[in-house]
């Protein structure tokens, strides 16, 4: 179960590793232990972009999911293989979303990580009311399989000194 992870992000400290092993517990909860998944933290300017480019909606998101197995696979294997999808995540939209529901920033990275790799499953809450209530149903199933989140993000605090 590979974890590429990319993070091009510089301003907080990330423990990468324990990232890793978080996506891992997050995609053995989701039934993808034998799927690689690639995992990238970006920021907002990176992400409105990517969210013009592929989905025609020019703001920022938060996470965005981009499926790479595909849907149906041959006969005879016994689950899915390869790469399962990237998920991408605004790290500076994450540390917003959690100061506004009063909530830790790991909390938060969790539970995008596990918004978009339930979407890499096939999952889409934008399809129905159903669907949306199936997906809502689901993650919390996969968070409580993945608790407790470890320490992952340390936010630092102050000004960035810009270069002449």
């Amino acid at each position: 179960m590979a974890i590429y992870l990319r993070v091009s992000l510089t301003r907080h400290l990330i423990r990468q590793m324990r990232l890793i092993e978080l996506a891992q517990r997050v995609l053995l909860a989701a039934g993808e232990s034998r799927s690689e998944l690639s995992l990238e933290l970006i920021g907002d300017r990176r992400m409105r972009r990517l969210n013009l480019d592929f989905r025609k909606r020019d703001r920022t998101t938060d996470v965005l999911a981009f499926p790479t197995r595909e849907a149906i696979m041959p006969t005879g294997l016994s689950g899915p293989t390869g790469l399962l999808g990237d998920v991408v995540i605004s790290l500076p939209r994450a540390i917003r979303q959690a100061g506004e529901a009063g909530r830790s920033v790991d909390d938060e990275l969790a539970t995008l990580l596990v918004h978009g790799v339930l979407h890499l499953c096939g999952y889409d809450h934008e399809r129905s009311v159903q669907e949306a209530e199936r997906m809502s149903r689901r993650e919390r199933v996969v968070m409580r399989r993945i608790s407790p989140i470890p320490h992952i993000v340390t936010l630092r605090t102050g000004r960035r000194r810009r270069g002449n």
